[in-house]
């Protein structure tokens, strides 16, 4: 009598899509064999859903006029680059997800973002669905010195989860993490679609009712998404993803999508022994060990956010033993150097149809900004005709169809950045030039050579050597 009506369920995994039967493709994603069959408990569902309606109670609809509204005070985390990527630090009653690859530094930043939060006096709780607390403590023994305000807990179950929460009433919450969490209405097992967004619902409740800044941990597929339904991603307000090889002491956290601050920057952190440290100057730490009088290697500048990042472009050309040339990148789309080649077959003459190609940015990262189009093409042409570029050279600018070099934005910061680092000469397009000449700002250690098409620009590069 008292156990609820059982029911078998298909959810895409995809966009969270909830359908009676199976079907091949998912009419909300139009994503292919992403509906996996669940079993919910329906009546418990149902009453669990009532329970909660009753708990919170009615709310009148408002006016806009009477909110009152006042400016949101954020929370430091004393880690700048998080803070960076954050938009100033955490909002109150924020939910927060973070993924990244198993073992790549997700609970190690959280813990640190635990240590400072707490030294400041504030009450902050941890809870962990993967490790005991045994375990905890040798990650925080490493990292340093906690207050006595963190409060450790390892537990799955979400009632006593909540429960707990609305009891000790922590300023932040760090859930480790959501696909270990369960809900007892829910039947499926923990990571599971419905599992998975029961979760999330109700934490989103607890973080906006009590005013709580929620941390959770998601773990990420093989294609580098976070597992479980994409409906996880809209119902937070803030999506992290920690990027780099887990094997390289650099680590990249990177906002997805952020409701408080932009989603284009980015925070650049380094592995040691006691936890993540902050790189400051992320362009010197991304040019370190470049090689001296090598051909195809070329420093280029991207802006992520309003940081410019220094960054280099190497690229191998070789004649192909084969009758189909092999193209290969590495950090880039491969479709846009596809192209840019051809451009350079096209508009400057040269013969790249029999050789085999590889582009690759140094260091690991991921770079889509078309101001590298100008940096691909000189490191293609300077391994193509194994002629070196001068070491003290930026170059940046994207590339059209008929040749032509084209402004990018930003190009004083991108200019002052190069200055710094001791670069001398700085090809650019030509639009760009005369802009900051109009302007003024120039730093004098530097020169600027414009130029408008790709042929200009090839022989810029090489008239600076």
């Amino acid at each position: 009598m008292g156990k609820g009506k059982t029911t078998t369920v298909f959810f895409c995994q995809n966009c969270g899509y909830e359908s009676s039967k199976w079907m091949g493709q998912c009419p909300g994603c139009r994503q292919w064999n992403t509906l996996v069959e669940e079993t919910v408990l329906a009546s418990s569902k149902a009453a669990g859903g009532s329970e909660r309606a009753k708990a919170s109670g009615k709310q009148e609809p408002s006016s806009l006029s009477s909110i009152a509204m006042q400016e949101e005070e954020r929370v430091s985390t004393h880690i700048k680059e998080l803070d960076r990527v954050l938009g100033g630090g955490i909002v109150p009653g924020s939910l927060i997800l973070v993924g990244g690859d198993p073992g790549i530094g997700k609970s190690t930043l959280l813990l640190q973002v635990c240590r400072h939060l707490s030294g400041d006096g504030r009450k902050i709780l941890y809870i962990s669905g993967e490790e005991s607390l045994k375990q905890i403590k040798l990650r925080a023994v490493r990292i340093g010195e906690f207050t006595d305000h963190l409060l450790l807990l390892c537990e799955t179950n979400l009632d006593d989860i909540e429960e707990t929460i609305m009891r000790q009433k922590p300023e932040a919450v760090v859930i480790d993490s959501i696909q270990t969490m369960y809900h007892d209405g829910v039947s499926s097992a923990p990571g599971s679609v419905s599992q998975v967004r029961e979760a999330t619902g109700i934490l989103l409740r607890l973080a906006k009712s009590l005013g709580i800044s929620i941390f959770i941990v998601g773990h990420v597929t093989k294609e580098g998404t976070v597992a479980g339904p994409r409906v996880l991603e809209h119902m937070v307000d803030t999506v992290l993803y920690f990027e780099g090889d887990r094997h390289a002491s650099y680590r990249i956290l990177r906002g997805v999508k952020n409701r408080f601050g932009s989603t284009n920057e980015i925070g650049v952190f380094e592995m040691r022994q006691e936890g993540l440290v902050e790189v400051s100057n992320a362009s010197e730490y991304m040019l370190n060990g470049r090689p001296q009088g090598a051909s195809g290697s070329v420093v280029v500048c991207s802006m992520e956010g309003t940081r410019p990042i220094l960054l280099e472009i190497q690229a191998l050309v070789c004649r192909s033993s084969f009758g189909i040339p092999k193209r290969q990148a590495t950090g880039t789309d491969l479709g846009r150097v596809n192209l840019l080649m051809a451009v350079l077959e096209k508009r400057v003459g040269l013969p790249l149809s029999n050789c085999d190609a590889y582009v690759n940015i140094a260091g690991g990262i991921r770079m889509s900004e078309p101001a590298i189009d100008l940096g691909i093409v000189t490191a293609v042409v300077s391994s193509f005709r194994n002629v070196p570029v001068d070491e003290k050279t930026l170059v940046f600018g994207e590339i059209g169809l008929s040749g032509e070099v084209r402004s990018v934005s930003m190009a004083e910061q991108r200019i002052g950045e190069a200055a710094k680092l001791g670069f001398t000469t700085c090809i650019l397009p030509k639009s760009a030039e005369e802009m900051l000449r109009a302007s003024g700002h120039i730093p004098k250690a530097i020169t600027l050579k414009g130029v408008s098409s790709v042929r200009e620009a090839i022989g810029a590069v090489h008239d600076s050597k």
